[in-house]
């Protein structure tokens, strides 16, 4: 099967090559020239790395791509080759070119190994959804309804949660409760879901952090943490591969987003002069979403009984010198609905 969702052109972004990573749903592309010729190959970690550097999205790709890629050429290589390949050196995609360096085909480790795809996947993963929260924004709705309960297109926003995570192989899910906790328990008894869930119940609002404290031995490994008004699409292995292959404590998952000021806003002089005028200028990004990757000792960082909110446990880890890394995903891949104006838009674009 020939991928060309695959292949990337030199002269591209990195929001296209952002974009395209995550539509394509795998971990590499194929960069080529106009006429197919392989010239690299550029993967999801290349393009997080240097966004995190603080390269801007509107940069090209030119100078980040791996120029010495894997190859095969076509009528040279055989199946027991090719794993081998794929094994040794642990890569997701090999192109196959012909004589003229053209990219013909290319191989997916995937395809190759789809009975054995579940052994790759290494984390037992917990996702904590914390649902205890009034929804203000979303009034009058959540005077009726807690917020996880507010529908999108036939669905509850929790359901479409939790179907994004089981469809990347979370496999236990824990829902902290407190405004209209007990409507919130009558949907799960109702829908009886074939799946691993359990309830906290808040003795009272304890913010967007607080809660996790009662978790106590629950989670013995790194787990991960969801607000209950974004849909996120996120490859959960990639993730917690991230959090754990550069040691951090805590990984906050962000968008890239580009901003246009829609004016022509006006650069000043020291003597308040006018300098020039930047007509719509760009800035870049990286907004937190609301999803987090937690090790199991920051718990303890929490006080009991306290409201305490995500950005104070984020800033009372760096206090306490506790490594906190960021991770970039494409801006089309998450979804806002904790807001009338977002809400709107979610309504349009998960029809």
């Amino acid at each position: 099967m020939f991928y060309k969702n695959l292949l990337i052109n030199s002269n591209a972004t990195i929001k296209d090559a952002l974009k395209q990573l995550s539509k394509s749903g795998e971990k590499c592309l194929i960069v080529v020239d106009k006429k197919n010729k392989l010239l690299g190959t550029l993967t999801d970690g290349d393009v997080r790395r240097v966004i995190l550097k603080g390269k801007l999205l509107k940069d090209k790709i030119n100078n980040i791509y791996n120029k010495n890629p894997i190859h095969l050429i076509r009528g040279k290589y055989s199946l027991g080759q090719t794993k081998n390949i794929f094994l040794k050196e642990k890569i997701d995609v090999i192109p196959i070119i012909d004589n003229s360096l053209k990219v013909v085909d290319i191989v997916v480790f995937t395809d190759l190994y789809k009975k054995n795809n579940n052994q790759q996947r290494k984390f037992v993963k917990s996702l904590v959804i914390m649902a205890g929260g009034k929804g203000t924004r979303l009034e009058p709705f959540t005077t009726v309804l807690p917020k996880p309960l507010v529908p999108i297109n036939g669905k509850p926003i929790i359901e479409l949660i939790i179907e994004k995570f089981l469809e990347n192989k979370v496999s236990n899910f824990i829902i902290t409760l407190n405004y209209k906790s007990k409507i919130l328990k009558a949907f799960f008894q109702e829908m009886k879901p074939k799946l691993n869930l359990s309830f906290i119940d808040e003795p009272k609002p304890l913010g967007t952090a607080g809660a996790l404290s009662l978790l106590g031995n629950k989670i013995k490994k790194p787990f991960l943490v969801t607000n209950c008004d974004t849909i996120i699409n996120v490859d959960t292995d990639d993730l917690l591969s991230f959090h754990v292959t550069n040691n951090n404590d805590l990984t906050l998952v962000a968008s890239a987003k580009e901003y246009v000021v829609p004016y022509g806003t006006c650069k000043l002089t020291k003597k308040g002069y006018l300098q020039n005028i930047l007509e719509k200028p760009k800035f870049d990004f990286l907004v937190s979403i609301g999803l987090y990757v937690i090790n199991p000792n920051l718990i303890r960082l929490i006080p009991k009984n306290k409201t305490f909110n995500m950005i104070d446990l984020i800033q009372l880890a760096k206090r306490k010198k506790k490594q906190i890394g960021v991770y970039p995903i494409d801006d089309e891949s998450w979804i806002d609905v904790g807001q009338w104006s977002e809400y709107r838009k979610a309504v349009d674009r998960l029809i």
